[in-house]
C-alpha cells in the first residue's frame, strides 16, 4: 500500500525520542498476575501453560498447535491477550457445558512462580529519557505499545499524521513503545497521551495508577479507533469511566463500508472547521452502551441507515438513531478525547480526519476545558 507520508517524516519523532534506560530486573506488578486460572482469564496465560492449554485442546477436540498465531499466539502482539475462553468461543463455538468444564479444570491448577513470570513478560518497567525541546507547547507523548492486535499500516499512518501535525504547528512530540513511560515524574513532563491503536493490557499495575492520578489531576488523553476496540478488558477504570463505553463489534459483511458521518455539536472546539456531515469508507465500530451514560460529550454520530451494521456470525451491531463515534469527557480536572475512526490508513491522510484530530490535540490540551469533572 502506498505511504501516506514520507518516510523521513516519520523519522522527525526520533529527533526528539526516547532512549531508554537501562531496564529494571523484571515486572512484579503485572495485573492478574496471581489470579487463578478460569474461562475468564487472557487467552494467552492459559496458553502459555502447557497444562491449562491441554484442558481447553481436550473440550476443543482439536490441538492448537497448528492454530493461527494470530488468534493463539502466546507473543505479543496476538489476538489471545485481548480474549478469553468465553470470548474465543465466538470463533470456534463451545457450549456452556464445555466452557463450565473447562472453567472448573482450569479453576484446579494452580498458579505457580513460572505462570506469574510468564504472565508478566509482555509488561515492561523500562522508563524512557526524552529530550523535550524547550518552549514548545503542548508537549505530547504519542504511546504505541500493542500486545493485543496490531494493525501495522493504521498504526504506521496515524503515527506519520500526529508527527505531521505536531511538525507544522511546532509542537513537542515524542514516541514510546515503552509502558515504564508511565510514572508520574515522566508523566509530569507532557500535555497530552496519545494512544495510537492501543490493544490489550500494557500497562501494569503502578503504571495504571500513576496514568490515572496523572489524569485526574489535569492530564489529557486523546485515543483513536483500535484503543477502545477490544473484545475484553481487564481493566475496568480504563474501559467504563476513561473511555465510557465497550466495543461490541464492527461489520464484517463487508467489514469496510461507506457511510455518513454527523457533526452533533458544531460548536465543539473539535468540530471547528469541518463540515455538518460528509461520508467515509472505513470499520465501524459499535458499542455495548451509549458513552452518554458515562458523561461523554458527543462530537459526532454515525447514520446506521447508511451501511449494513451486522457483526461476526450474524451479530446485531445497531445501536439506534444516536450511535457516538466521536465523544470527550472530562475525567476530574482531565480530559478525555476518543474517535472510533480510523482503522484504514487512507483515514489519517483525510483532510476531514486531520482537521478532527489536529483540533482534538489542541482541545486536549487546555487545562480550563475541563474544571471538577465538566
Amino acid at each position: 500500500m502506498k505511504r501516506l507520508f514520507p518516510a523521513a517524516l516519520a523519522a522527525l519523532t526520533f529527533n526528539a525520542a526516547a532512549v531508554a534506560a537501562p531496564a529494571a530486573a523484571g515486572v512484579i506488578d503485572c495485573p492478574l498476575r496471581d489470579a487463578p486460572y478460569s474461562a475468564k482469564s487472557p487467552l494467552i496465560d492459559i496458553m502459555l501453560n502447557p497444562v491449562a492449554k491441554a484442558i481447553l485442546e481436550k473440550e476443543m477436540g482439536a490441538s492448537l498447535d497448528k492454530a493461527p498465531a494470530m488468534f493463539f499466539g502466546t507473543t505479543p502482539p496476538t489476538f489471545a491477550a485481548i480474549l478469553t475462553v468465553r470470548e474465543a468461543g465466538r470463533f470456534r463455538p463451545l457450549n456452556p457445558e464445555a466452557l463450565a468444564r473447562i472453567d472448573t479444570a482450569l479453576a484446579a491448577l494452580p498458579v505457580s512462580e513460572a505462570d506469574k513470570t510468564a504472565r508478566c513478560a509482555r509488561y515492561d518497567v523500562d522508563v524512557p529519557a526524552f529530550k523535550l525541546p524547550s518552549g514548545k507547547r503542548p508537549r505530547v507523548l504519542l504511546f504505541e505499545k500493542i500486545n493485543g492486535f496490531r494493525d501495522g499500516p493504521s498504526v504506521d499512518a496515524a503515527h506519520a499524521a500526529f508527527v505531521a501535525i505536531a511538525q507544522r504547528r511546532d509542537w513537542a512530540l515524542v514516541t514510546t513503545e515503552k509502558g515504564g513511560a508511565f510514572n508520574p515524574a515522566t508523566l509530569g513532563k507532557f500535555d497530552v497521551v496519545i494512544w495510537n491503536n492501543i490493544s490489550g493490557d500494557v500497562l501494569t499495575l503502578s503504571q495504571r495508577a500513576a496514568f490515572k492520578s496523572w489524569l485526574e489531576r489535569g492530564g489529557a488523553f486523546v485515543g483513536v479507533h483500535g484503543s477502545a476496540g477490544d473484545p475484553v478488558y481487564f481493566w475496568d477504570w480504563y474501559a467504563d469511566v476513561l473511555l465510557g463505553a465497550r466495543f461490541a463489534g464492527h461489520p464484517m459483511n463487508p467489514q469496510f463500508q461507506e457511510a455518513r458521518i454527523a457533526i452533533a455539536d458544531p460548536a465543539s472546539p473539535v468540530a471547528k472547521g469541518l463540515p455538518s456531515a460528509w461520508k467515509m469508507t472505513d470499520e465501524w465500530y459499535s458499542f455495548r452502551t451509549n458513552p452518554r451514560a458515562a458523561g461523554a460529550h458527543v462530537i459526532a454520530t454515525l447514520d446506521e441507515t447508511s451501511y449494513k451494521p451486522d457483526g461476526i456470525q450474524g451479530q446485531d451491531l445497531r445501536m439506534g438513531a444516536d450511535h457516538p463515534i466521536v465523544w470527550t469527557n472530562c475525567i476530574g480536572r482531565g480530559r478525555m478525547f476518543y474517535s472510533a475512526i480510523g482503522h484504514r490508513p487512507e483515514m489519517y491522510s483525510d483532510s476531514r480526519y486531520v482537521t478532527m484530530l489536529e483540533n482534538a490535540v489542541k482541545w486536549a490540551a487546555q487545562p480550563a476545558a475541563c474544571r471538577n469533572g465538566k
